[in-house]
């Protein structure tokens, strides 16, 4: 009778915890008082692990020295107010600013990288041309052709006397860590560092989520140079995952004051995993490229407010008036995300989304065509690209207005992973971003509601279904 008291006792304190929580989506709050009633000793042990987004609390207060040793967000950009920006933008450069503190900055510009290949060759380039310090932030990198080209240039970098700093998640690369090249990369003066280090599980819970994932990917060289994009450190046949291969990802070369703003948060980054201080590397301003495009960093993560992502894609899409086209390869939407879109095709905007045919997780793959019966009744046009593993991440509005990154429409991306985006405006670089948008449409099948509403009862049994516990995957 004790133990049957206690059962009941640690379950009703594990809802009522959940019930209380702050900044829960009521779905995943719905989700998780599901799990614990049903499976009460799993629900209750998974939700220790998982349920809540809790950095620790000694990581908090590092990440807050951290800020105030680096120099202020705001200080960095040049007033880039009056430059002939659409209206609307600066609204969503207001709800950027709000989520990372970094002001729009005016004289950017960006080549497109044509593919996964032509980034690398263009990163080896620019390391093999650096003069004063490399800074690189992968989700992952893996040891092959693409990865070993890059380590290579890193190694005869840091050989004739620059500065080179490698950054990767500890759980996303721990291939490479373990590996030889890593321990050549560092024997050769590369600085290595791996964040959100797990170390032992059973004591790592201690000291916030063991899943909190650093899921950007930034290069910065000699402070003049930054990427942004989708792609890892990796081949497009991308080894961990080949049967969905090739991988299809996006990445911007940009220049101009906005590298300044991928600098601090790499900066940021860097330091809390390693014991050096880079503000000085962050202090100096770069001056506007003439002719160039407003940007702003987007960076968002566990230590941001919450929902901040799911703000700043929703905002997009409401700013929406002809044309918006979304790519992303995990689509777990928020209810307010979902809804924007449909209003959007209501109201007469052409809006196209592309997801992966076949997706490399099973569950977020069931999730999103759960979802595509609403998006098809209001007249979203939806796209399953064919030939691999659609992993590029992009929303274009209206052809001006752009959202270029790391970050995935799905929970991990809005809850537990930092993320690195950048938000621009500018026609010519928004034409570059559409066309390459429209090969994918080229590669992709179009899905009818024909099509759907064929689907079998057991498929869209196990499509709901798993869309129940959808805000907590």
């Amino acid at each position: 009778m004790i133990w049957i008291v206690l059962h009941y006792l640690i379950v009703g304190a594990c809802v009522l915890r959940i019930l209380l929580r702050q900044h829960r989506d009521p779905s995943a709050r719905a989700a998780w008082v599901l799990i614990t009633l049903a499976v009460p000793v799993v629900g209750v042990l998974a939700y220790l692990l998982f349920g809540e987004t809790s950095i620790g609390r000694r990581r908090l207060a590092r990440l807050r020295r951290i800020e105030e040793m680096l120099p202020d967000a705001a200080r960095f950009a040049a007033d880039a107010r009056g430059l002939g920006r659409l209206p609307r933008a600066d609204a969503l450069f207001r709800v950027g600013e709000s989520i990372s503190g970094f002001e729009p900055c005016p004289g950017n510009v960006a080549e497109l990288m044509a593919d996964s290949d032509a980034t690398v060759d263009a990163i080896v380039a620019d390391i093999d041309a650096a003069t004063e310090h490399v800074h690189l932030l992968f989700y992952i990198w893996v040891e092959d052709n693409n990865g070993s080209k890059v380590a290579a240039a890193l190694m005869r970098a840091a050989q004739r006397g620059v500065m080179c700093r490698a950054m990767v998640d500890d759980i996303g690369s721990r291939r490479l860590i373990r590996s030889a090249l890593w321990t050549t990369m560092k024997s050769a003066g590369v600085q290595l560092a791996s964040a959100y280090q797990v170390g032992n599980p059973l004591l790592r819970i201690f000291n916030g989520r063991i899943d909190l994932r650093n899921h950007r990917k930034i290069v910065v060289i000699d402070g003049r140079v930054t990427y942004c994009g989708s792609q890892n450190c990796a081949d497009p046949a991308f080894v961990q995952k080949a049967k969905y291969a090739p991988w299809v990802d996006i990445m911007l070369r940009i220049e101009g004051p906005v590298v300044q703003q991928a600098q601090r948060v790499f900066a940021a980054d860097w330091m809390e995993a390693v014991d050096e201080d880079l503000s000085a590397l962050v202090a100096p301003k770069i001056a506007p490229i003439p002719n160039g495009w407003p940007a702003q960093v987007v960076a968002t993560g566990p230590s941001v407010r919450a929902s901040a992502m799911p703000e700043m894609f929703t905002s997009l899409i409401y700013a929406a008036r002809d044309e918006l086209v979304l790519t992303t390869p995990y689509y777990v939407p928020t209810e307010a995300i979902q809804q924007a879109l449909c209003a959007a095709a209501y109201r007469g905007v052409k809006v196209t989304v592309i997801f992966p045919a076949r997706n490399d997780s099973i569950f977020v793959g069931a999730t999103s065509r759960s979802y595509y019966a609403g998006l098809l009744a209001s007249g979203v046009s939806v796209r399953e690209y064919l030939p691999g593993l659609l992993h590029s991440k992009t929303l274009v509005v209206d052809g001006e207005i752009a959202l270029i990154g790391s970050a995935n429409l799905d929970r991990r991306s809005f809850d537990l992973n930092y993320e690195n985006n950048i938000l621009l405006v500018d026609r010519k670089t928004c034409e570059s971003i559409r066309q390459r948008q429209d090969t994918y449409i080229k590669d992709a099948r179009r899905v009818t509601p024909e099509e759907v509403a064929a689907w079998s009862l057991p498929q869209r049994l196990w499509q709901n279904a798993v869309a129940m516990v959808g805000p907590i995957l």
